[in-house]
């Protein structure tokens, strides 16, 4: 990824936010809160089956 696009989610609040930047390949997640600390990279099949998880309610308690 050369230019990463940044967005966070509208539901985001102040507080435990993530922001992700999107390309066909890959998915790089920060912490909003502190963008300078780096982020982590996954590909974007992985990134689309935890979202599907997440979706179910897979991770609810």
């Amino acid at each position: 990824m050369a230019e990463l696009n940044w967005r966070k989610s509208t539901r985001s609040g102040d507080y435990n936010c993530v922001e992700v930047a999107l390309s066909l390949e890959t998915t790089a997640v920060r912490d909003s809160k502190a963008p300078a600390d780096g982020h982590f990279t996954v590909r974007a099949a992985q990134w689309g089956f935890f979202l599907h998880r997440l979706k179910s309610g897979r991770f609810d308690r």
